[in-house]
């Protein structure tokens, strides 16, 4: 096939910004020239890649797909640019993460900084998705490998547990749970409870816990991330269950937490990574060294 790696870089550019002018301008292309090459792309593969309104460009579904593969090449290519040697002695190279944003906070940044340390020129990705896109982008070969909650029953991974957590209730200070030590699921009923859409490992992980118990729970807010049903507490719009290590830290001014129980619900987060792949020393060292921090906490 015909493709140059100028090509993959006008696609992936365009992809990114979602506008020909600022992708033409990123790559120092004239728009012209950055549409000659995407429409060049399209037509050695066969597919199209971009759909383009008036206002704005939008992937399609392979283009969606394909952007994590052409970014994947790109610094394939540049990594392979660098000296073997280098790479091969951990001075050198690129780590690439997918991790579920709660993870993202609570893992990440004391092993970055060490590793950063120990290897100041590695350079790291960190993908933060969802724990489907996480296992997804792993199964795809997009990232060296993952931080989630999903892949522990995927006979093509290997899933390294890290943490189990509980999932405990957020509210105000000044809501009346917050005067209990402990409140049982079936408390929640009475109040304006937030949750998480279905598409959320989180949400399916409660649902069920709660579904072996013979609880169903009954939801008035439903949104995409845990960070808005946070804010929603604190506007004290409703009360909501979350993983432990997504409550604010320390003394929070407005918000509390308190256990949830009859029954507790926990989930596990761990490393996810392809069954039989193997990493590049950097992503092995770095893969190392989540392991030996987090297996004895």
């Amino acid at each position: 096939m015909n493709i140059d790696l100028d090509d993959l870089r006008a696609f992936v550019a365009t992809a990114e910004m979602r506008n020909f002018g600022a992708a033409a301008d990123s790559i120092h292309l004239s728009q012209p020239a950055l549409t000659r090459r995407i429409q060049k792309l399209e037509s050695v593969l066969g597919v199209t890649l971009l759909d383009r309104t008036t206002r704005r460009v939008e992937l399609t579904a392979v283009g969606r797909d394909f952007l994590g593969r052409a970014r994947r090449l790109l610094d394939d290519f540049e990594t392979s640019l660098l000296s073997v040697k280098e790479i091969a002695e951990r001075r050198s190279g690129l780590v690439s993460i997918a991790c579920i944003p709660t993870a993202a906070y609570y893992f990440l940044p004391d092993v970055v900084r060490a590793f950063n340390t120990a290897y100041p020129a590695i350079r790291i990705r960190i993908v933060d998705s969802g724990a489907n896109e996480v296992l997804q982008s792993v199964l795809n070969r997009e990232v060296d490998f993952g931080i989630t909650l999903l892949g522990a029953d995927d006979p093509d991974v290997l899933f390294a547990p890290l943490v189990e957590e509980p999932f405990m209730l957020a509210c105000r200070k000044d809501h009346e749970l917050a005067q209990r030590s402990e409140i049982s699921w079936a408390d929640l009923a009475e109040h304006r409870f937030i949750t998480v859409g279905r598409s959320s490992g989180n949400r399916l992980i409660v649902d069920l816990g709660l579904g072996r118990a013979g609880i169903r729970s009954k939801w008035f807010y439903e949104v995409q991330h845990l960070s808005t049903s946070l804010g929603l507490v604190e506007a004290g719009l409703g009360i909501a269950a979350l993983p432990r290590m997504s409550l604010p830290g320390g003394d929070h001014p407005t918000i509390a937490s308190r256990p949830l129980i009859d029954p507790v619900v926990t989930r596990t987060v761990g490393l996810v990574r392809r069954l039989g792949s193997t990493l590049s020393p950097s992503a092995e060292r770095f893969y190392g060294m989540m392991m030996e921090r987090w297996k004895d906490r």
